[in-house]
């Protein structure tokens, strides 16, 4: 089969590559530390070098990028879209990489920037994402017209809930649930009681396990009961320290206490009628299982490896057939 598009998800600590063929098998993927921090004054370079890692790719194949590649601390910064403009339109709004290489097309991806109403201080909510606008593009193709409308999460570092109406994204509500929990357990008085086996898991919580532990579930709980959130996390260290909960299980209490926070708000924007569809990892969306079963809510779990595997045939399939 022969090579005909790449798809890069280009984060800010990671680079996930996959090769697509015309008929939109996947030949290949890589992943790699190359992130937009990683690449600051060398995004091409390390490009063509990624190319050029697969035999099989030509330099002239078109390339896709999303994510933190395309804000201002990436390769190029990208406008955002607003809420009106529909996801089935994202690849009519690519943005091409200013002073390429010539034979080469390589397209950068906009994300989405909502503003809320601005209230009588000239204040108004602003919320964006860059990156998950593909996988919400990958899920409208990989389920269909049912996909169009609804409730999504995708979790991560920056957590995103996000509502679909008619393919278009109408609310958007980030939480910095990921690198909240790196940050309590890399510094400060929770760190020492926060360190768990797996020392490469500092950015998230993703333990099959997690989502069945009785202080996780204790957590959600807890944020359940809508306390002030810097106020539940000091009670965690207060329960260490009194000996009312074991060192060793801080991680997974406050794992439910932020992850459980996200729900507690969610809970006051959405329809407890319709399912939640949870884009991720499969540890991450168990963790999520856990937070809708306390809360009388259904979820549907979508892999994010499949979504984003659906969103470059997608746009694969629209760069070669416009």
């Amino acid at each position: 089969m022969t090579a005909a598009f790449i798809g890069i998800d280009w984060g800010t600590t990671h680079r996930r590559a996959a090769l697509i063929a015309a008929d939109g098998a996947l030949l290949a993927e890589r992943a790699d530390g190359e992130g937009a921090l990683a690449c600051k004054g060398r995004f091409a370079a390390s490009l063509e070098a990624l190319i050029a890692g697969w035999p099989e790719a030509d330099a002239s194949l078109p390339v896709v990028m999303a994510g933190m590649v395309g804000a201002a601390i990436g390769w190029q910064a990208v406008p955002y879209l607003d809420g009106g403009t529909p996801l089935s339109a994202l690849a009519r709004h690519l943005t091409p990489v200013a002073q390429t290489p010539p034979g080469r097309r390589w397209f950068i991806a906009p994300g989405y920037c909502l503003r809320g109403a601005i209230d009588e201080g000239g204040r108004g909510a602003v919320d964006v994402m860059r990156g998950e606008e593909t996988q919400l593009f990958g899920a409208l193709h990989l389920l269909g017209p049912d996909a169009a409308d609804g409730c999504y999460v995708l979790p991560g570092t920056h957590s995103k809930w996000v509502r679909l109406h008619g393919g278009c994204v109408t609310e958007l509500r980030t939480y910095m649930t990921g690198e909240l929990f790196a940050l309590l357990r890399q510094h400060g008085t929770l760190a020492s009681a926060m360190q768990t086996a797996d020392a490469d898991d500092a950015a998230g919580m993703k333990h099959d396990s997690v989502a069945g532990d009785p202080e996780f579930l204790r957590g959600v709980a807890e944020a359940a009961r809508g306390p002030v959130l810097t106020h539940a996390l000091f009670g965690a260290r207060a329960r260490v320290v009194t000996g009312a909960l074991a060192p060793g299980a801080a991680a997974a209490y406050v794992s439910g206490l932020l992850v459980g926070a996200e729900w507690a708000d969610a809970q006051r924007q959405a329809s407890h009628r319709e399912p939640v569809r949870v884009v991720g990892e499969p540890a991450l969306a168990s963790l999520h299982a856990a937070c809708a079963h306390h809360h009388g809510r259904r979820i549907e779990s979508l892999d994010a490896r499949q979504v984003q595997l659906a969103a470059w045939r997608a746009l694969a399939a629209e760069e070669l057939h416009p």
